[in-house]
């Protein structure tokens, strides 16, 4: 194994705007620094996969029978200790699926792109292209990936990314053409439209990967539904905010095909009493379109699914309709704006939640009613560094300390709940992180080696050691709250 360079780190005085020394460098050496800086940089960031490969061999072996093992990597890689992949990610303060990706390209380097990594730990080549190739040769047995290491390897110093991508990906086809093609016909199941995030002005994008002649067609309606649109809208809306409005009337196919018939004209003679009807309707669509034409809005909007919003604001936005307001899915919109979301659709609004109530249950399961109260006081997934990305429906609702049957009442509650993806619940359960309550919205966790960590509105953060221990033996019921001035506790 090469041997990765002592890491060199500038002065905070160094990065500032007024350097002295910096100033009186000439051009030439100036631009040398950069080049310095350059190689700095990849070198810190080999030194994480090195750590991460070191990481990886510590926890190669399972512990117990219990223990299960994972193969980031692929074929030809050593398997790790599932339940360590975690508590390395903590210590790196990401989320454990990006310590996972960075363990994978780690050992893919290591044990089967070896010509490939020589070139990225002696700091020729960006180690973000060297992973890049990983991830495209991941699919590849270990006795024919040498093809892709040996033509990436004379590649990755002197080309673009680009051209050691498209290199990576002939060789992979090269190969094992068999698997490539196998593939290709996986990929045409492997369709999806997706959202993106709200933008800060209650904006998303539709990403959507489909055949061509679905994705045409699309095109076509969206741009002949602008077309009708800039009758009404064209005087202060452009061909893209139009064809934008027009895809919102895609989600309203009944209101969409009245526009479409109401602005749509054949070749029939308007003196005509001919009951004919026009050549671009099946024989069936003429009574199906006099029905819905003659329905009234309320019928139209019992056609049209249901769907539940969970929208998060302050009484002070409920009550002035100025701020910001959270909804789940869409992420951060101004209150204002709260109006465009439902859109044509009705809507039922249920009750507010008073989250400074903290009722308890005594069943195991939890009520729906309790879900709410915790699902609004912890807003997602409470396992460290967790993006908060996560529904409600789509995690489990764990007791912080294990239910006890035989145990006293009202052991369900927010007092002794966090919500969990599966994953995450079942890394808590068997791989030996603690967890318990430490005030409403906030989770102290603590690791197999003793790392501690706090989640709550803020995020997550590391304890100190002391720190740490004055929360985790802080009696039952007694919430302590850390700062760096005074140490306030509230029972």
């Amino acid at each position: 194994m090469a041997t990765v360079p002592p890491l060199q780190t500038a002065s905070p005085a160094a990065l500032t705007d007024a350097d002295p020394a910096r100033d009186e460098l000439s051009d030439r050496a100036f631009l040398e620094a950069a080049g310095a800086d350059l190689l700095v940089r990849r070198h810190a960031e080999v030194a994480e996969l090195v750590r991460a490969a070191a990481w990886a061999a510590r926890a190669g072996h399972p512990r117990d029978e219990r223990d299960p093992m994972t193969t980031p990597g692929g074929d030809g890689t050593p398997s790790v200790r599932e339940y360590a992949i975690p508590e390395l990610a903590m210590a790196r303060e990401t989320h454990p699926a990006t310590t996972r990706a960075l363990m994978a390209d780690a050992l893919d380097l290591q044990h089967r792109l070896p010509r490939t990594r020589a070139v990225v730990v002696a700091g020729e080549c960006e180690p973000r292209v060297a992973r890049k190739v990983a991830v495209i040769s991941r699919g590849l047995l270990a006795d024919v990936v040498g093809i892709v290491d040996r033509a990436v390897a004379w590649a990755i110093a002197g080309h673009s990314p680009s051209t050691v991508f498209e290199i990576a990906r002939a060789k992979v086809i090269e190969a094992d053409p068999e698997t490539h093609a196998g593939e290709r016909e996986r990929s045409r199941h492997q369709r999806y439209v997706s959202l993106s995030r709200s933008d800060e002005f209650g904006y998303m994008c539709i990403i959507t990967r489909t055949t061509a002649g679905d994705a045409v067609m699309i095109d076509a309606v969206v741009d002949r539904v602008a077309d009708i649109l800039a009758l009404t809208h064209g005087h202060d809306h452009n061909r893209d905010e139009l064809r934008s409005m027009a895809m919102g009337w895609l989600a309203r196919p009944v209101d969409l095909l009245k526009l479409l018939l109401d602005h749509t004209e054949t070749d029939a003679d308007p003196n005509s009493e001919s009951d004919e009807q026009p050549a671009w309707a099946p024989d069936h669509m003429r009574d199906t379109v006099e029905r819905l034409c003659s329905l009234t809005s309320k019928k139209l909007a019992t056609i049209r699914g249901r769907g539940q919003l969970f929208v998060h604001l302050s009484d002070a936005a409920l009550r002035s309709g100025r701020g910001v307001a959270r909804i789940e899915g869409v992420g951060p919109i101004d209150v204002a704006q709260l109006h465009e979301v439902p859109g044509h659709c009705d809507v039922t609004v249920t009750p507010v939640l008073d989250l400074s109530d903290r009722p308890r249950a005594d069943a195991y399961e939890h009520p729906e009613v309790m879900k709410d109260h915790v699902w609004a006081l912890t807003g997602g997934d409470v396992f460290p560094l967790s993006p908060r990305t996560a529904t409600r429906s789509g995690v489990d609702f764990d007791h912080t300390s294990p239910y006890d049957p035989t145990g006293p009442p009202g052991q369900t509650g927010p007092h002794n709940s966090g919500p969990l993806r599966r994953r995450h619940h079942r890394w808590k359960t068997r791989g030996g992180y603690n967890c318990r309550v430490a005030g409403p919205g906030r989770h102290l966790w603590q690791t197999p080696n003793n790392l501690t960590y706090l989640v709550d509105a803020s995020g997550t953060r590391r304890l100190s050691d002391d720190d740490a221990e004055i929360m985790l033996t802080a009696p039952e019921g007694v919430e302590i709250y850390l700062s760096d001035v005074e140490l306030s506790v509230e029972d």
